[in-house]
């Protein structure tokens, strides 16, 4: 009996094998944990790859090519487009093609149009299932995301394209077609007048001495503008434009309308074309008044209705005036001195303001009015207000009120050595860009 008890003694304090038992029991907490955090890091990684498809449907949805911002721009009012959530559903699902370990409980996208701007959300719930975590009764896990995506839709702008043809815009282009014209006429004229009743006139002899006048330039660059607008539209008609100029003749002058508007730019382009120096029936044809701004910017003032949104159904409005910016016309509340009501003057700024308070923005191109110093009439009536030999932005009377009458950051001034296409390209774009900053 004392034996067994030693016996018993011993087992008791034998402490060899407990190192065994205490690591069995203590890997149960361990495992688990190793097992949950495999589980985490699948669901991690399947959450990542399902905010990534949503993220996809959200920005592909309203992508300028799908058919949610198509539709857009022809909607009149705002309000949800369900094409676009037709279209996010099917990017979200090509994305997670071929991925498992999922179950998708939801996607929902919502496609709205409101203010000038297209708003796609999509939102997602999945579970995804667990190894480990079935053990402790968790057979998956619920990961939800959401993405949201904006985009400006292009607004609608009708442009009205008001173009100075008037014997000024006869002027050579450059200060080299000026000296050749000074440099061939008895009289030392730099004007190309298309006189009808003379056919040895200075037009003619421009045209056969190879000169380029303003009007040349000015007829090529419209029709190079049609095509920049047409490789800026994003939607079919975005763009409207019509052509109007001071008038054919100086017997008939006023405005006239050289291109109705429309949304062939095709067409305009064509009619661009046809833009001519307008004519006169020999010296002192209406006493030499054939620009006449008092009277065409009312003109046009009454055909431009009144601008809109932006949207199909309610274009904005821009005047884009192209001018040297010098009136001539019978006009007695001129802003320089008349010769029996002759004004001769730079641009009154009123005239602008007038559409401007109706919202009509109005772009405005200086053809710089070339100095003439061997033209006596130049010298007289047109010199003391267009200071320095190219009337230099920052100093020139016809600069300044050219610049007043233009709408903010639409102002830009064609000095001799730089082209008018270039510069009425970039006039649309940065009124373009006003369009949408403005909204």
């Amino acid at each position: 009996m004392r034996i067994m008890f030693r016996l018993i003694k011993d087992f008791r304090r034998d402490q060899r094998g407990n190192i065994a038992v205490l690591f069995a029991i203590a890997c149960i907490p361990l495992v688990s944990a190793i097992g949950c955090a495999i589980d985490y890091s699948r669901a991690t990684q399947l959450s990542i790859k399902l905010q990534a498809a949503a993220d996809a449907a959200s920005v592909g949805s309203i992508a300028r090519a799908s058919p949610a911002f198509i539709q857009a721009g022809s909607m009149t009012v705002d309000g949800a487009i369900p094409a676009g959530g037709a279209d996010a559903i099917n990017i979200f699902n090509g994305y997670m093609a071929g991925a498992t370990g999922y179950t998708l409980n939801s996607v929902t996208p919502m496609v709205v149009k409101s203010n000038g701007t297209v708003t796609a959300t999509v939102q997602f719930s999945a579970n995804v299932s667990t190894a480990f975590l079935g053990v402790v009764g968790r057979s998956s896990m619920t990961v939800t995301g959401s993405s949201t995506s904006t985009a400006n839709i292009p607004l609608y702008i009708d442009f009205y394209l008001l173009l100075d043809n008037s014997p000024s815009m006869g002027v050579g282009a450059t200060p080299a077609d000026v000296s050749t014209m000074v440099n061939n006429t008895s009289d030392q004229c730099a004007f190309a007048c298309h006189d009808l009743n003379n056919p040895n006139n200075y037009y003619n002899l421009a045209k056969s001495l190879g000169v380029t006048t303003r009007i040349d330039v000015l007829s090529s660059a419209t029709q190079q503008l049609m095509d920049t607008a047409a490789a800026t539209e994003t939607f079919s008609n975005q763009f409207r434009m019509a052509i109007y100029d001071f008038g054919t003749s100086s017997d008939t002058q006023g405005l006239q309308a050289v291109f109705p508007l429309s949304s062939s730019l095709s067409s305009a382009k064509t009619a661009a074309g046809n833009i001519a120096l307008m004519t006169v029936n020999g010296q002192n044809d209406n006493q030499d008044q054939d620009t006449g701004f008092t009277g065409i910017f009312p003109a046009i003032n009454t055909l431009i209705s009144t601008p809109g949104t932006g949207t199909t159904a309610a274009p904005e409005k821009y005047l884009f005036f192209v001018s040297d910016g010098v009136a001539d016309e019978y006009n007695t509340s001129c802003l320089k001195p008349t010769t029996a009501g002759r004004c001769q003057s730079p641009i009154n700024p009123a005239l602008c303001t007038t559409l401007k308070n109706r919202g009509i923005k109005i772009a405005v191109l200086y053809t710089t009015y070339l100095a003439l110093p061997t033209n006596a009439w130049y010298n007289t009536w047109v010199a003391p207000f267009n200071v320095g030999p190219y009337g230099p932005s920052l100093n020139s009377e016809i600069a300044l009120d050219m610049a007043s009458c233009a709408s903010p950051g639409l102002y830009f001034e064609v000095s001799p050595t730089q082209g008018i296409s270039q510069a009425m390209n970039a006039l649309f774009q940065k009124a373009v860009a006003d369009a949408r900053i403005s909204q």
